[in-house]
This record gives structure tokens, C-alpha cells and sequence, in this order.
């Protein structure tokens, strides 16, 4: 099997996509900074179970570390590297932009030169559906334009689109881009809302509902989405002959081997039922501080999922109740409430 070289590996993406490469007999090589953005003792965690796999190593450093990155991958030698590393945090970009144009964009340069250098068989990286910032018209679709992100992290991510399709076109390095949206689940951050919203309600403190619940996301548990990338390995794009070579509804580049495509469930839930969800979970009602819409903040994001699902036949489909109750399992079991 192919040797995974994995960017953000004690990450909750990360995490959950090595575990899924290592069961199905891939190795993968895995690399994080380990960052104290949230409490690092999760992220030591989630490598250790990895590390239970012999088929899996892991190393730590930075990704705006050329050096290190460099001679690792040239003693690895991976076929495909998947970079999920970043500074994650759509609000947190509000208070350190800086921390994202290092790790964002210095950091993704890094990968994609020795993506090159090796001219591995495909790189994939994470984009975020926050690239699609103040489009209104919904399910959002890969071929739409992409203009209006409304903060610095959803624009350091186009400007990973745009890096990316450039390596891609000029050294003929088949490249895919994933747009995630709003995902949760086991192991998630605990600066996500699932991670707040359970933490708050179970401990009796407030918790902070944005726009008064009037919002609307495309949950798409975790499990689905790596599902969705690991697929999406064996089906790396190729440099069309002509744009008459590019079907229908594909984001297929017309002059280089790179392609977008949208990982979602396919569907939009209203936040509030989302909160009534995990206080039915939890069986406790929530403390709710409605409150405005936030700085940065989009009223709704809603996925298109049909490219994913003609490349690789798979659709995501966990229901979000389904999801909130394994998170909520999850999150009773490993803080012991």
C-alpha cells in the first residue's frame, strides 16, 4: 500500500483520517506542531493511539520549518501527501491574523515545494467552505466564483486554492482541493461550538448562541468527511486535452491537473435545532446567551456534495442527532461526567 504523508496528524481531522488510512493498510507518516491553540494534551493523546499502529510514525515540527519539513519528506519519500495542518479558527483570525499568514500560507508554500520536489502521485489539501464568504445562493457549488471571504483565515485559504492550482498547472502535479463544511464529532476541538455547547450545558454555564440561533450550517460528522478524502486519493485529476474533455458540473482546472470539490452533507440545519439537539443528549436544558451575529460570521453555508459524489460514489449521510449523540458519548467518557 502507499505511504500517506499526513500535515495536522494530532489534529481532530488528522486523527480520525490517519486511523482510517492505517485500518485500511495504508502507512502514514505524520507531522504536527503540536501548538498549545487548545489544550495540547488531547493532541498527545490522539497521536499515542495512532502510535499503536506500527504502520504509523510521527514527528513535530513546523510547517513554516522548511528545513525540517524538507529533509523528512526526502527520507520518507511519501506517493501522497495530505495537508491538513493549519491555524484553524475562523474568530481567531480576528485577534492574530499573523499566526495565519505563517501557518496558512508560509506553511502551505512549504508543503506544496516539496510536493514538487518529489512530484508525489497526488496532493490534497484542506480548504474551508468559508471561501464562499458573502455568496448567497445556495447549495454552494464548486464552480461558482469565490471572491468575498469576510475573514483573514477563509482568505488565506483561497489564497491556498489559487498557490496550489498554480504548482499544479506549471509542474504538472495532480493537485485536489477539499471545501469542508462546519465538521464535528469525537475528538473534536474544544474551541468548536459541539465542544462548547456540550461543555457549557453539562456544567450549567452559559453558552453563547450567535445571531439568536438564526443561523443555518451544513454539519458533516467527521467519519464522513475522511471517508470523503480517502476516496478522493485514488482519484487524482489529470491535465484535460481541451475544455471540451471537462464533464458538466466538474471543477476540473481547463489547464492543469487540479481540481476543487466540496465535502458536506448535503443539507442545512437551523443552529438552534442543533443546540436542542445536545440538550436532548445531555438531558439538560442550555443556559442560552443569544446574542448577534459575529464579526466574520455568514448567516448560512450549505454544500452541493454531487462532485464528490460522482468521483467517488460516496455521499456523506450521518444525521446530525445521530452525530451530536456520539459526540456527546464520546465527550461524557473521556472527561468522566
Amino acid at each position: 500500500m502507499a505511504k500517506v504523508f499526513v500535515t495536522g496528524s494530532a489534529g481532530f481531522i488528522g486523527y480520525h483520517l490517519s486511523q482510517l488510512l492505517l485500518d485500511e493498510g495504508f502507512a502514514v507518516v505524520g507531522y504536527d506542531a503540536m501548538t498549545d491553540y487548545y489544550d495540547v494534551r488531547i493532541k498527545e493523546r490522539r497521536h499515542q493511539m495512532l502510535l499503536q499502529n506500527e504502520r504509523f510514525s510521527c514527528h513535530v515540527g513546523r510547517l513554516e520549518d522548511f528545513d525540517t519539513l524538507h529533509a523528512l519528506m526526502l527520507v520518507e519519500k511519501p506517493d501522497v501527501i495530505v495537508h491538513l495542518a493549519a491555524q484553524a479558527g475562523v474568530r481567531y483570525s480576528l485577534e492574530n491574523p499573523r499566526a495565519y499568514l505563517d501557518a496558512n500560507i508560509v506553511g502551505t508554500f512549504n508543503v506544496m515545494e516539496c510536493a514538487r520536489e518529489l512530484a508525489v502521485d497526488h496532493l490534497l489539501m484542506a480548504s474551508t467552505s468559508s471561501v464562499y464568504g458573502a455568496n448567497e445562493d445556495m447549495p454552494f457549488d464548486e464552480l461558482e466564483r469565490v471572491e468575498t471571504q469576510m475573514t483573514f483565515y477563509a482568505a488565506t485559504k483561497k489564497a491556498n486554492e489559487s498557490m496550489a492550482h498554480s504548482y499544479a498547472h506549471l509542474w504538472n502535479l495532480p493537485t485536489t482541493m477539499f471545501r469542508f463544511f462546519t465538521v464535528y464529532g469525537p475528538w473534536g476541538r474544544p474551541d468548536m461550538a459541539l465542544f462548547k455547547f456540550t461543555k457549557g450545558i453539562l456544567s450549567g454555564d452559559p453558552i453563547d448562541i450567535y445571531n439568536h440561533g438564526e443561523m443555518y450550517r451544513d454539519f458533516t460528522y467527521v467519519t464522513d468527511l475522511v471517508r470523503g478524502i480517502r476516496l478522493l486519493i485514488d482519484v487524482p485529476p489529470v491535465r484535460p486535452e481541451s475544455r471540451e474533455d471537462i464533464e458538466p458540473g466538474d471543477s476540473l482546472s481547463p489547464v492543469a491537473p487540479f481540481r476543487v470539490v466540496n465535502i458536506g452533507n448535503g443539507d442545512k440545519v437551523r443552529l438552534l435545532d442543533f443546540v436542542e439537539a445536545i440538550e436532548e443528549e445531555c438531558g439538560m436544558s442550555a443556559n442560552r446567551n443569544c446574542m448577534d451575529m459575529q464579526k466574520g460570521d455568514v448567516p448560512a453555508t450549505w454544500a452541493n456534495a454531487d462532485l464528490l459524489k460522482r468521483l467517488t460514489g460516496y455521499a456523506p449521510k450521518t444525521d446530525y442527532r445521530e452525530g451530536v449523540k456520539r459526540f456527546v458519548g464520546w465527550y461524557r467518557d473521556y472527561y468522566g461526567v
